[in-house]
């Protein structure tokens, strides 16, 4: 079994994700939106926008400032002209991927009544002519909205995230089994229609291949997304069921698609990518969505980089360690610094609401490097400047630097 060292390994990583290779300097079109997404595959999507909508940040982490409308185009997440080459599902989490691997995803959508959300799988067996007619209502008039297809409104019970009425239960049903999809988002609010209104027929005629067929291409894709990574990490991609990672991990082992080595100070077995690049050190900067594939499985991003990270949406705002939307800082290799942004868009300007600096960096440099970075975003944002408040041990160092910068 080769061995590889945990700074090896590190480099795979970002290479596999993109941050080798340095940002275009030129105007960016549509094919450089193509190869990051050839790369990692998955663009997660979140609801949150108090700094920028998350499936934007990804391309911008590699890229730098793109035309966010390119994304729309691709994807349906406008009212105007739509090239589709993305596709919305349950892949990691609620997902952009390209169209190319529906098929593959067919298998999860089979098993809607077993695996779909409690609410999803409840209404389908209890009230079936209520899934039959909405249904009918996309079938007639589709693309149409949760708001279209019931109006009744169930009381909130604790802990429950969203208050979903009846009607768009059965949406998010037929969403899961495949049997509608997203036309569109306009505002962020999903249009339902029928795969066959939405998706390219080359794609739909494409047979379907068997679960462990599928589940191997998916592995395969996680891997080269990756670069090198646990088995979990592996499966975590697209949230595979943890005993059918195990197996196709391992028919891929076999197969000689997939190398077991080890890595220094990792106390699981790696899995390597054998044609993934192997640079000898990787220059980049870059602001990471809490949701960036790059981080979002949690126990990777400790191995990788020594951070760990825990994303405080949720955490009550008096027991929040680091602040609500915190985004990670990655300067060359590491992770050196996080911090807590908010697009103002009233006032127009980016706030940084807190700035931490990880242990034994040089903050002078962080700060320097996060400032001219904050700089960038918040004119891709459309955002006038960038203003620090006090909080986090790197706040003072940051803001000195902007007024550097702005002196300039």
């Amino acid at each position: 079994m080769a061995s590889i060292s945990a700074a090896a390994a590190r480099r795979i990583a970002l290479a596999a994700q993109g941050f080798a290779d340095p940002r275009p300097t030129g105007r960016v079109d549509a094919r450089h939106v193509r190869r990051v997404l050839e790369r990692i595959a998955i663009l997660q999507l979140d609801s949150v926008n108090v700094f920028s909508r998350t499936h934007y940040l990804p391309l911008y982490s590699r890229l730098g400032p793109y035309p966010r409308a390119l994304l729309d185009t691709l994807s349906g997440h406008s009212a105007g002209p739509v090239r589709r080459e993305l596709f919305e599902y349950w892949a990691h989490e609620a997902s952009l991927l390209p169209v190319e691997l529906q098929p593959y995803l067919r298998w999860r959508m089979a098993r809607a009544d077993a695996e779909a959300w409690g609410g999803m799988r409840r209404i389908a067996l209890d009230k079936p002519q209520l899934v039959a007619d909405v249904l009918a209502l996309v079938e007639s008039d589709g693309p149409v909205r949760a708001s279209e297809v019931g109006s009744e409104r169930a009381a909130r019970r604790p802990g429950e995230m969203w208050n979903w009425h009846e009607g768009k239960i059965a949406l998010e049903y037929l969403f899961w089994s495949g049997r509608v999809t997203a036309a569109r988002r306009i505002n962020f609010e999903r249009r339902y229609d029928l795969p066959e209104r939405v998706l390219p027929p080359a794609v739909l005629a494409e047979p379907t291949p068997t679960v462990e067929e599928a589940q191997r291409e998916l592995v395969r894709v996680s891997a080269r997304a990756l670069g090198i990574a646990t088995e979990p990490g592996l499966g975590d991609y697209f949230r595979l069921p943890r005993a059918e990672s195990k197996a196709r991990v391992a028919e891929l082992v076999e197969a000689g698609e997939l190398e077991v080595v080890e890595v220094a100070g990792w106390s699981a077995p790696a899995y390597l990518w054998p044609a993934a690049r192997r640079p000898r050190r990787i220059r980049a900067r870059a602001l990471l969505s809490p949701f960036d594939s790059l981080i979002w499985f949690r126990e990777r991003t400790e191995r990788l980089f020594g951070f760990r990270y825990r994303i405080e949406i949720y955490t009550p705002a008096e027991k929040r360690i680091h602040g609500y939307y915190v985004l990670p800082f990655l300067l060359d290799e590491a992770l050196v610094a996080r911090v807590d942004l908010r697009s103002d868009r009233q006032r127009g300007v980016l706030r940084v609401q807190a700035a931490f600096a990880e242990e034994g960096v040089d903050r002078a440099v962080v700060a320097a490097e996060l400032a001219a970075e904050l700089l960038v975003v918040a004119g891709w944002l459309e955002l006038g400047g960038v203003e620090v408040a006090e909080r986090g041990d790197l706040a003072a160092a940051l803001r000195s630097a902007l007024d550097l910068l702005a002196a300039v």
